[in-house]
């Protein structure tokens, strides 16, 4: 019952602005928002547009096909609220294989734990223990069009198992599936000023998928469809050392909450809700619909910016900084980074997070680890 009680809490001081001016996009499943790896963690999480890496699947798996090696796999653990409790995290488990220069098949399963909580309808009963979870399962195949473009797309499965039944027997898990779209363009090396370096941008649609329904009678819930669009700039300046610098766009393709909820009195507005409308027309109806016009929808968008240090491909440094508007959901903190890389092709990633909001994030000064090893 505590971490019930956590997690109102964290959603009540969330939502600390008046309701009347925030007006926050809220979805089903918002674990699959969350950066799935050190690396990306650690350049302000983004990853649609850096070069390949074996999380790829969670940011672009169009970049599986620009991999050096044949195959290869990834592991990574982010524990979750670890301030508070220590059995709430994500875990990532990704696979990757190239059929030829052209193809590859990626997969990854993502685990997210709301740890095991007790419920307890009277003081003195024995507690009951519910372990709600969530997970999907994706499977990708991307295609490399000539040498510096390619395209991918990829499917999942996702269960969303979160309902207590203690409290509601009728309460079941929702599932649901969805589709990503995703597209990876890597230049040459060229020239730019006195500097030599690869251009790279990308873009992925994910998560195009039906909404999610926890009860036969219950209103469902959007997925969230999300837009990445990113670029950015590796500079070499000698054989050994490099500097990443990009940036990134991301854009929920989920309707604002605008339909009002009026007190009981039905005199004052107490929250927004979302329109009950199909997710395909969510889509292009999240283009427009925020009710102060293009100003609203503009602060819809959140960006990230993110530096990358290599020395010899084998020590990273990294930083990055994201930002979200104050009404749509406050999200602002710095990130820090490192990687080691050794000759057998293992790669370990650490990355740590430091808020600058008022809004405290619940990965705030949160070691995150990333493992990854290349297998030919």
């Amino acid at each position: 019952m505590k971490k019930i009680l956590i997690f109102i809490s964290l959603f009540t001081a969330f939502l600390g602005y008046s309701q009347k001016e925030r007006r926050v996009i809220t979805t089903a499943v918002p674990f699959l928002m969350i950066s799935s790896d050190a690396r990306a963690s650690g350049i302000g999480e983004q990853g649609v547009a850096t070069s390949f890496d074996n999380f790829s699947q969670h940011w672009n798996p169009s970049k599986y096909v620009f991999s050096e090696n044949s195959s290869g796999f990834g592991f990574s653990y982010t524990p979750y609220l670890s301030k508070i409790v220590n059995d709430v995290f994500l875990g990532n488990l990704t696979y990757y294989r190239k059929n030829s220069e052209r193809s590859a098949w990626s997969f990854s399963l993502k685990y997210f734990s709301l740890g095991d909580i007790d419920v307890l309808q009277n003081p003195l009963d024995i507690p009951i223990i519910e372990s709600p979870n969530e997970f999907t399962i994706d499977a990708g195949y991307s295609l490399k069009l000539n040498e510096n473009f390619g395209l991918g797309i990829t499917g999942r499965f996702l269960l969303s198992d979160v309902k207590l039944q203690s409290f509601d027997a009728e309460s079941q898990a929702a599932t649901s599936v969805a589709v990503d779209i995703s597209g990876f363009f890597q230049s040459d090396i060229v020239t730019i000023g006195r500097s030599n370096g690869i251009l790279r941008a990308g873009f992925n649609i994910s998560n195009l998928g039906p909404k999610m329904k926890y009860t036969d009678l219950g209103q469902e819930s959007f997925i969230p469809t999300n837009l990445k669009i990113g670029s950015g700039f590796e500079f070499f300046s000698d054989n050994s050392n490099s500097l990443t610098v990009s940036f990134e766009i991301n854009k929920l393709l989920v309707p604002t909450p605008s339909i009002p909820i009026y007190d009981s009195s039905e005199t004052e507005i107490i929250a927004y809700r979302q329109d009950d409308i199909g997710f395909l027309s969510g889509i292009f109806k999240s283009f427009g619909d925020a009710p102060d016009g293009s100003s609203e929808e503009l602060k819809e968008l959140t960006y990230s910016f993110g530096l990358e240090y290599s020395f010899n491909e084998s020590f990273f440094l990294r930083s990055g900084y994201f930002s979200e508007h104050e009404l749509k959901g406050s999200r602002k903190f710095i990130t820090l980074g490192t990687g080691f890389k050794t000759n057998s092709n293992l790669s370990i990633d650490l990355s740590y997070l430091i808020s600058t909001s008022e809004i405290i994030s619940p990965l705030e000064n949160t070691l995150r680890f990333s493992l990854s090893y290349n297998l030919f």
